[in-house]
Formats: structure tokens, C-alpha cells, sequence
């Protein structure tokens, strides 16, 4: 196994970074593998086209002649570009993509053969449902299930195949899918929004959430990942002992980007760019070898299939470049581990950004509205919210090494939080006099002023206000966007909805508009303060401080997770048509189901490399020492036992940690029979294996790491942190 090691060093060693190839400008490429909305009005008939257009901004369903129209033009567009076959991309509940190609072949009566590709093509396929985590929706003799065309997300070619995004479900209905639930979360976040905004402005009929996400990774060699099988098949390092230098010099974040690395961020852009992905920024992020890639914002729908997308496309240009992109959000213990920050907001129609200033009072009370609804929908919802982004990865990285902590709060900044002080000292249930309202209005129209120095965040919130939007920061590196998406917009339109209903229940009773959003907003103000905090979210004062507000500090998946049948969650997803109860059921049992079978994996493989590379590495070690001792006590029978105390004392250690590896394997495997013969069903199991299995990974890490510090650095088996972070 050392060998490996070492003939992986000396394959580094060779790379040099790969030429970058002569590449059209940006705005010659940028969308030309994207069956955009130009290029389909160049297919499409006139009539066709504007029926089209009316669909996909008001909805309504797509009538069999025109998808034939849409099909015949997206083939003819896809066939020029050289493609050969077709799928239906979607979002299974996996976290992955998945796609099955069909060629556009189709064979005559006469045996002639043609390219075919219908409207019935396009709009729907049948994949088999029953292979993909279904919660039980589907049993594996029912395998039918559906996908359906979302013209929302224009189809794009990859790979000489023309991919059309779809959702997915079951045959009886069912949701299987994270853009199904999703597409029905911005709808209703659309009907709130626009029923609060006609307070303020009659001329908005629509409104969009955004989405900006910061998709953080670590890039390491081929030869090297290839040499760690832990992190072939889990993603993340089970053992290595900390590097002498990592991250503590903090001169990785921000740095200069590594020539090898460069080159493929290069190749990655314009793969980006030639499907519409629109990637802005590229850098260096806190742990060595870890990076940073974001886009300009977009539609969220759009948004979370451009994030998957890129998820695929980097891994495979990586290779090109012979590397192997970490999604994991923590594959290396001890340093940084990777997020993926959601940047959300709320745009109208009329081109107002909801959660920025506007330029005068109405506006701003405006942006009150919908920074404070956010935050009183995290409040109701800061369980789901967290169950919404745990998983056997995420627990890893949250609370630590930069991550924010696990409790949700909201960070809004201390200029803001004085403008909400002032609306709850100032505003009551009694009529306001004019100059009360007078000055209150002036006060709020002083916004945009104050919010030009509220430049600092605090990284430790895992919900921040950042100056116009809000940064969802726990959500993780490997995550698809979409559970987040579901769950925040879904809880934002709830609460735009209870603000409208509030709201003109004064009015009803005669308080004048403006005094009865000033008495709800005052409510909500009072309210929020339980999930309001500025101070360091790691402290142990902030988990004692959250505990007695109320707040979740459940810290582990499985704990977490039951957040998605409590009372409040079916209220919220079931009485607004975004689940049914067995679809919500089916999600909790799938995240439960890939916690286990991630932590099965896990523990399998870890008891693999104790057993098979580690112990007998650490023997052969040990009889080199016994070797020694031996010689010495031959040729030095007088200084012998001065001489070979150190060796026999090492002997003894060695001994030790082979003892204890060789016992906690064994116990843990013990564990590992006792949770799957026991529990009928894999709920129970995850929290068997939580409980019972999993705190035997650390402390057979512990030993193993020890053992790396003993062993003669030529025989150890595995690539070492500092080989894996400063190799590039």
C-alpha cells in the first residue's frame, strides 16, 4: 500500500498544469449550448412562440400540438449543435442529477431510419420510480413513475445530449423530486409577496425569489484521491493526523491561485458559460486546497438546476485537469469544511429588490415588511429550517472551523436592529398623533443612510442580512439548493400571508393603512427578538442563551430531522399544498435512509482500512523495532537497558493502539449487526447507529492518527494531510 502512496507522489510530482486552448469571448459563447427564449423564437413559429411565452409567464398547460411544435424545433436546434440523443434531467431525491439517454432513432415500416422526437417525447417520459429513494411511495414491483417538462428552465445540451428539465413523480402523483415541492413553494411565495406589496405599490403582479449561491470545494490531485480509498468512497478522510501547517497562518483564503488550479477554473468558466451559467467569482477559501466558485443571482428555479449542473460539470472537468473535486462539507478534519451559502431575496416585477432600501418612507416600510416577515418565518420555522439542512456531512461542519453553529438566528446588524427598537418603543395600539407619524416616516426614510456603513456580518450566524439580501450560510457544500428553497419560501409565504391577514383586520376596524402596518410590524418586532442575535454564535453562553429562549439546539442529524412531522411542519407543508402527508413522511424516511446507509458506508470502509492497511503497517513497523531491540541487545548487553528503553517503550504504545483499533472495530461491527437485526425500519436504525455505532469512528481515528505519528513515514499506507492540502 505504501507504494501507492509514494508512486502517487511521483505521479504529482509530473503534472504540469494543461495548455489553455484559444477560446471565444465571453459574449460569443455565453448561453450557446442553452435552447434559450432568441432561439426559440428562430425555431418557433410567431403564434407558437408568443402561445409559449404566455404560458411560461402566467402558467397553464402546454396542448399536444404545441409540444410538438416545441419538440420538433428544440431537435432541430440540438441536432445542428450535434446532438444524438435526449433525457429527461431531474432532481431525484438522491441529492444527485439523473438523466437516461434515448437516441432520437426511430425506425419506418420501410426500415428507413429517422431522427424522431415528439411532443409526447418532450413533455413526458416514464423512468423507473422505484430505484430512487422513495420513502415508500413506490414499491419495487409498482416501478412506473413520471417526469414532466419545466419550461421555466430552458433545456441545454451536455455531453451531445439534450437535456430537458423535468420533475419527477411517482405514478399515483406523488412528488419525488426536489423541483416538484419547489416549483410550488415560489409559486406561493409570488401570491403572498404580491397581495403585501399591493400596500405600497398597486403596479406589482409578480414576484420572483432569487437565489446566489457560493458553491465552496476542495480540489485534490487524481493520483493522491486515488491512493485514499476513504475518500473514493466517502468523500471525506476516516483518519489522518493533522498537518504542521494548514490553515493557521490564514494565507490560502484570498491568495494566489495556483497555476495548475487556475487552468481549471479556466475550463471550468467556460463550460459554465456556454450553458448559461452565469459564474462571476472565482477564489481561494480558508483551508488549503479549498475553493470558491459563485454566480451572479438568478430565478431561483434556475438558480438550483444551474447549481446541480455545475456540480456535474466541475467534476468532470476536473479530471481533465487530473484532479478530483471534494464536495463533502468536511472531508479533512480540523480545518474549514465546505458550504454553500444561499443568497436569497425577493424581486418584483417592477425591478424592486423587497429586501433592500428604497429612496423614500414607503419604500422602506416596504423593505420593513419583508425583512421582518423573514425573520418571524425563521422564528416559526427555525426547527424545519435546520432539519431542512442537516445531514451525516453537514454534522461534521456546522459549529465549527467557520461554519456557523447549528442554532438557527437571524444576524440583522446593530444600525437595523436599533430602527426595530425604535418601531417598538414608538409605535402602539393607540392613535398615533400626525407628528408621531411624522417623525417615525422620517426616521425610516433615514434607511438607506444608516445601511451604507452596516458593512460587517457575522460569520457565525447562520442566517445573516447582508445589505439586501439574506445568506442562508448552513446550507451544505453537496446539498441541492432546492430543500432549502422549499422550506424558506414556503415559510416566508406563510408568513406574508399571517402579516396581510393582521393587517386588514385592523384596517377593517378603521386604523389608517400605514398606523395598522406600523401595529402589526411592532408585533412581529416583539416577537423576533427570541431569534434575533449579534453576539459569537460559537460561545457557550449563546447555547445556554437559545435554550432558554426556546430555540432548537439539537446538534445531530437524526435528532434534527424529526422537525419534518411535528404539528407546525404538517401545518405549514400540507395546509399549503406544497406536501401531502405521505410525501412529507416519504422525505423524513428518505434523509433518514442516507444518513444510514452514508454511515453504514462509512463504518464499513473505516473497519476495512483499520484491519487491512493500518494494523498490519503498524506490525511491520513494530518488528522492525523488535529487530533493533534484538540487535542491541546483542551487540550492547551492557547498555542494553539504556539504550533500547525508547524502542521498548514504543513497542508497548504500538501494541496499545493495535489493541484498541483491533477491540473498537470489532465492537463496532458488533453494534453495527445489533442495529440492523434489531429495528424493523431505517428511522430506528439511524438513530441506532447514531447512538451506538457511530462515536466508535472517532475513537478508533483517535489510535490510528497516534499510529501515524509512530510508523516510519515510508511504510505508512495512505497520503497524509499534508500531501492531500499542499499538493497542487
Amino acid at each position: 500500500m505504501a507504494k501507492i502512496r509514494f508512486s502517487a507522489l511521483e505521479e504529482l510530482a509530473r503534472c504540469v498544469p494543461v495548455e489553455r486552448k484559444h477560446r471565444p469571448r465571453l459574449t460569443e459563447v455565453y448561453g450557446a449550448d442553452v435552447f434559450t427564449m432568441e432561439k426559440m423564437r428562430h425555431y418557433l413559429s410567431v403564434e407558437a412562440f408568443r402561445k409559449l411565452e404566455k404560458i411560461m409567464s402566467e402558467g397553464g398547460a402546454i396542448d399536444r400540438t404545441l409540444a410538438d411544435q416545441v419538440a420538433a424545433a428544440m431537435k432541430a436546434w440540438a441536432v445542428e449543435k450535434g446532438a444524438t440523443h435526449y433525457t429527461h434531467w431531474f432532481h431525484p431525491l438522491n441529492g444527485a442529477t439523473a438523466e437516461k439517454h434515448d437516441s432520437f432513432i426511430d425506425i419506418l415500416k420501410d426500415g428507413e431510419v429517422i431522427e424522431a422526437f415528439d411532443g409526447k417525447l418532450l413533455v413526458q417520459q416514464e423512468p423507473d420510480a422505484s430505484s430512487f429513494p422513495n420513502g415508500g411511495i413506490r414499491n419495487t414491483f409498482e416501478a412506473r413513475g413520471y417526469t414532466a417538462w419545466d419550461p421555466g428552465s430552458p433545456a441545454f445540451i451536455n455531453n451531445n445530449t439534450l437535456c430537458i428539465p423535468t420533475v419527477f413523480v411517482a405514478y399515483t402523483g406523488e412528488a419525488l423530486d426536489y423541483k416538484t415541492p419547489m416549483l410550488k413553494a415560489l409559486s406561493l411565495v409570488d401570491k403572498a409577496a404580491v397581495e403585501v406589496c399591493q400596500y405600497f405599490d398597486k403596479d406589482v403582479r409578480k414576484v420572483i425569489a432569487t437565489l446566489g449561491w457560493e458553491q465552496e470545494y476542495f480540489l485534490i490531485d487524481a493520483a493522491l484521491f486515488n491512493a485514499r480509498p476513504d475518500l473514493k468512497l466517502c468523500g471525506r478522510t476516516l483518519m489522518g493526523h493533522s498537518a504542521a501547517k494548514d490553515q493557521q497562518l490564514e494565507d490560502h483564503y484570498f491568495g494566489a491561485i495556483p497555476e495548475r488550479v487556475n487552468a481549471f477554473m479556466d475550463e471550468l468558466e467556460y463550460e459554465c458559460h456556454r450553458l448559461g451559467i452565469p459564474a462571476k467569482t472565482r477564489h481561494n477559501e480558508c483551508a488549503p486546497n479549498q475553493f470558491e466558485l459563485a454566480p451572479i443571482f438568478e430565478e431561483a428555479n434556475l438558480a438550483v438546476d444551474h447549481n446541480q449542473l455545475l456540480m456535474s460539470t466541475m467534476k468532470r472537468v476536473a479530471r481533465h485537469h487530473h484532479f478530483r473535486v471534494l464536495l463533502h462539507e468536511k472531508p479533512f478534519k480540523g480545518i474549514n469544511g465546505s458550504g454553500k451559502h444561499n443568497n436569497w431575496s425577493l424581486l418584483t416585477d417592477t425591478g424592486v429588490n423587497l429586501l433592500s432600501p428604497g429612496k423614500n418612507p414607503k419604500s422602506n416600510m416596504q423593505f420593513l415588511v419583508f425583512l421582518v416577515a423573514t425573520t418571524k418565518a425563521v422564528l416559526e420555522h427555525e426547527a424545519l429550517l435546520k432539519a431542512c439542512i442537516v445531514s451525516l456531512g453537514n454534522e461534521h461542519r456546522l459549529g465549527g472551523d467557520e461554519a456557523p453553529p447549528v442554532i438557527m438566528s437571524v444576524f440583522l446588524g446593530q444600525q437595523l436592529d436599533s430602527i426595530l427598537d425604535e418601531i417598538e418603543a414608538k409605535v402602539s395600539s393607540e392613535k398615533m398623533s400626525a407628528d408621531e407619524k411624522t417623525e417615525l416616516k422620517l426616521n425610516v426614510g433615514k434607511i438607506p443612510e444608516i445601511m451604507r456603513d452596516n458593512t460587517d456580518r457575522n460569520r457565525t450566524s447562520p442566517f445573516a442580512f447582508t445589505g439586501n439580501r439574506f445568506e442562508f450560510r448552513a446550507v451544505g457544500s453537496s446539498a441541492n439548493c432546492g430543500g432549502a428553497m422549499i422550506v424558506l419560501n414556503t415559510a416566508v409565504a406563510e408568513q406574508l400571508m399571517a402579516f396581510k391577514r393582521e393587517t386588514d383586520v385592523l384596517i377593517d376596524k378603521g386604523v389608517k393603512k400605514d398606523e395598522a402596518i406600523f401595529q402589526t410590524l411592532r408585533k412581529y418586532i416583539i416577537d423576533c427578538k427570541k431569534i434575533r442575535f449579534e453576539g459569537n454564535g460559537y460561545s457557550k453562553e449563546w447555547k445556554e442563551e437559545a435554550m432558554r429562549r426556546g430555540l432548537s439546539v439539537d446538534s445531530d442529524c437524526v435528532s434534527a430531522l424529526k422537525a419534518y412531522l411535528a404539528p407546525k411542519a404538517l401545518k405549514l407543508f400540507v395546509g399549503n399544498g406544497i406536501f401531502t402527508e405521505r410525501e412529507l413522511e416519504a422525505r423524513f424516511e428518505i434523509k433518514n435512509e442516507i444518513y444510514l446507509k452514508k454511515l453504514q458506508i462509512e463504518s464499513r470502509v473505516l473497519g476495512d482500512l483499520a484491519l487491512n492497511h493500518i494494523i498490519p503497517t503498524a506490525i511491520a513497523y513494530q518488528n522492525t523495532l523488535i529487530g533493533n531491540v534484538k540487535g542491541l541487545k546483542e551487540i550492547l548487553p551492557d547498555m542494553y537497558a539504556e539504550v533500547g528503553n525508547v524502542q521498548l517503550e514504543s513497542i508497548k504504545e504500538i501494541s496499545r493502539h493495535i489493541n484498541e483499533i483491533r477491540t473498537m472495530v470489532g465492537n463496532m461491527t458488533e453494534a453495527r449487526k445489533v442495529a440492523n437485526n434489531t429495528y424493523g425500519n431505517e428511522v430506528d436504525r439511524a438513530e441506532a447507529y447514531s447512538a451506538t455505532v457511530r462515536p466508535y469512528m472517532e475513537k478508533i481515528r483517535y489510535h490510528i492518527d497516534k499510529l501515524e505519528l509512530m510508523v516510519d513515514d515510508e511504510m505508512w499506507p495512505l497520503p497524509k494531510y499534508r500531501e492531500l492540502l499542499f499538493s497542487r
